[in-house]
């Protein structure tokens, strides 16, 4: 999601050593590696698709998995920040092993934010966002834009281990980000709350059921063509898209006031995009984007490939472009 700030560190404090007590006891071949083979990176499934560890889809209904009904104090952890929560996991990083720099552009990127805790870290470990470096300490709580560029470094010997929570948010959890404070902003006077553990309680917390639209709504997709749209750079080609665009997404609600998301309507809906697409195609792919993205290519990403679905149970199965930050 794109936030107004590189990073924002929210008013909540864990114990980062009862987290890491319940960590160390989930045995090492539990650890999955990283879905790209990224090296060095390997993660472990919190929440997934039915709790099923080995699913690393990002549609569908999300479950806690056998290790975090294992964890308590992590369970604790999830409930504090009042937010529905997506697929989330414990992700490593090994020492001397590095997440490249990057943006996240797929469509699961547009409304989620990402929630870090450090676990295991190093105070060398850095973290890199919008021209911005920070250390997130232990215990600490921390959210940053994934639509800029940005990368992880881990210089040490010792594996940075850190929970990582993806959530669209909730009404709690914009209230504690409405009380973060900026990376770079004033200590004094701003203490974060510290959530002590509670021994053997088990946490309940509300997972995301409804991820994927079988049809995007118009206003889901003018949402995403705003943001397009506005961090775009200036280009010949612009005025013209603009136009092409907007023809495009006013044919789209009229066929939605027509059939909203009904089967009936499901083939009208993809010829219209796959017309679109085309039409686009040659006047989009030489613009970028302020964050150094192709536009026509986060386009795919965001709206191409999810504005409408097949609507098969494996069709809207997706896996997005990959964010092991």
């Amino acid at each position: 999601m794109k936030l107004p700030l590189p990073f924002i560190q929210l008013p909540l404090l864990f114990d980062a050593a009862t987290l890491a007590a319940e960590v160390n006891a989930i045995e090492e071949s539990s650890w999955r590696p990283h879905p790209q083979g990224f090296p060095g990176n390997s993660m472990l499934p919190l929440v997934a698709i039915d709790g099923d560890p080995d699913n690393e889809s990002y549609a569908g209904t999300m479950r806690a998995t056998e290790y975090l009904r294992r964890c308590p104090y992590l369970s604790q952890a999830f409930a504090s920040i009042g937010a529905t929560v997506g697929r989330s996991r414990l992700m490593r990083l090994a020492g001397q092993a590095e997440v490249k720099r990057h943006a996240d552009q797929g469509y699961y990127w547009a409304e989620r934010v990402r929630v870090h805790v450090p676990i295991v870290t190093q105070p060398t470990v850095r973290f890199e966002c919008g021209g911005e470096t920070i250390n997130m300490a232990p215990g600490e709580c921390w959210i940053f834009d994934t639509w800029r560029q940005h990368c992880v470094v881990n210089d040490a010997t010792q594996s940075r281990v850190h929970l990582v929570l993806d959530t669209v948010g909730g009404a709690g959890f914009w209230d504690l980000v409405g009380q973060g404070r900026p990376h770079d902003g004033p200590r004094a006077g701003w203490t974060p709350r510290q959530l002590a553990p509670v021994a053997g309680q088990v946490a309940e917390f509300a997972c995301e059921t409804v991820n994927v639209p079988t049809v995007m709504s118009p206003w889901e997709l003018n949402s995403h063509f705003a943001l397009l749209f506005a961090d775009v750079e200036p280009h010949p080609n612009l005025q013209r898209l603009r136009a092409l665009t907007q023809r495009f997404t006013r044919a789209w609600q009229g066929l939605w006031f027509h059939y909203g998301d009904a089967p009936a309507g499901r083939d009208e809906f993809r010829r219209l995009l796959a017309n679109y697409i085309a039409e686009a195609r040659p006047l989009a792919e030489p613009i970028r984007l302020k964050n150094e993205l192709n536009w026509y290519g986060a386009m795919q990403v965001m709206i191409g490939r999810s504005a409408v679905q097949a609507g098969t149970k494996d069709a809207i199965r997706q896996r997005d472009p990959g964010d092991y930050a």
